[in-house]
């Protein structure tokens, strides 16, 4: 009677796994659809095994502007500042932290949004020079602490200075032309903060009929080059003509300028005693129009007109529209620091023509 009964038992095991049951007793339908949709994966999974790629407009941007960029020149001003290997941990090597710091200025990143970039873009690995699989990206604390290493000793009016040096040593020389002109770089006017003030070092302006709260960046552009070579940043309510004298470099023939900076032919004449005052003079009034002097502003804007293209780079480019920090200090460095990056981006073409020639 046992002996039956365990021969029973046997039985229905055999029946339980038995061959001739399909998939879909054992597993439901869903799942039977999902195991068979699924596929090994491949190398071209993997960064740099892909069968189809092409080079992306950043990687484009990211390899000219590697090939134009001093580095050598550059990391020379941040050394003497920059901790030196001791009893701790090493520190992150200049050059690397610099190709950081311009990444921020390029794409407009702050501290965190750069770290995260870099884990997410292999693109910018490469231009950094940072292998995954052997270390970690700098956090942001690293990054922002550099960041403070360059306000702390004003490297970035140095770095505008030596990248036109530099530019002047690859025969780019800033002619006896002035472009002079003024921006407006907006600051949060929100009160909703620790302080719940606005920024004081920042003030409310209006520009037509239109108000507006921020800095002013004064810039002097070369005329013939299009090269910044004078940067001054105030508050966004001091007046461009009083600036006027500070962003004009002693040898001009010419200087142009919009109707801001129109009956300044003195001050032109004492820091530049040559020049000649080619500022857009005003064309309308009351009751008439003075069409020749309306036609020869036309004239005078053709050249006037290149300083837009460095506000072009600048802010549409480079997104440099709004400032991040607060205090003037802080967004001065980073200005100046901007500007130098624009005068390598807009000679990158011929800096890259001549390299290979």
């Amino acid at each position: 009677m046992a002996q039956s009964e365990k021969m029973h038992a046997n039985n229905g095991d055999r029946a339980l796994f038995s061959p001739k049951e399909t998939l879909s007793s054992l597993f439901p339908l869903r799942v039977e659809i999902q195991l068979r949709q699924m596929k090994q994966e491949t190398l071209a999974m993997m960064t740099g095994f892909e069968r189809y790629t092409k080079k992306t407009r950043r990687a484009v941007f990211l390899e000219e502007m590697g090939q134009v960029v001093p580095w050598g020149e550059l990391c020379a001003l941040i050394e003497p500042h920059y901790p030196k290997a001791g009893g701790g941990r090493p520190p992150v090597g200049v050059e690397r932290m610099l190709r950081i710091y311009f990444l921020q200025q390029w794409f407009n990143l702050s501290d965190p949004g750069v770290e995260e970039a870099l884990y997410d873009s292999a693109v910018m690995r490469s231009f950094v020079g940072i292998d995954l699989g052997c270390e970690p990206v700098p956090d942001e604390t690293t990054v922002c602490k550099f960041r403070h290493l360059l306000e702390k000793h004003k490297v970035g009016g140095t770095m505008l200075m030596k990248v036109n040096l530099y530019l002047q040593s690859q025969g780019v020389r800033i002619t006896t032309g002035t472009i002079v002109d003024a921006t407006i770089i907006h600051a949060p006017s929100s009160t909703k903060n620790r302080e719940e003030k606005r920024d004081p070092e920042m003030h409310q302006t209006k520009k037509g009929k239109q108000w507006y709260f921020g800095m002013k960046a004064h810039v002097g552009v070369d005329s013939k080059t299009k090269i910044i070579h004078t940067a001054v940043v105030t508050a966004a309510n001091v007046a461009d003509v009083s600036v006027l004298p500070e962003l004009l470099h002693g040898e001009e023939t010419r200087g142009w300028g919009d109707q801001a900076y129109r009956g300044q032919r003195a001050v032109i004449r004492e820091c530049a005693p040559h020049a000649q005052d080619c500022t857009q003079r005003r064309y309308r009034y009351k009751y008439y129009v003075d069409e020749l002097e309306r036609a020869k502003n036309r004239t005078k804007s053709k050249v006037r007109s290149k300083v837009e293209h460095v506000f072009g780079v600048m802010k549409l480019k480079f997104g440099f529209v709004k400032v991040r920090y607060r205090g003037l200090k802080k967004n001065a460095n980073r200005l100046f620091v901007t500007c130098a990056l624009v005068n390598l981006f807009l000679l990158r073409k011929k800096l890259l023509r001549w390299a290979t020639a």
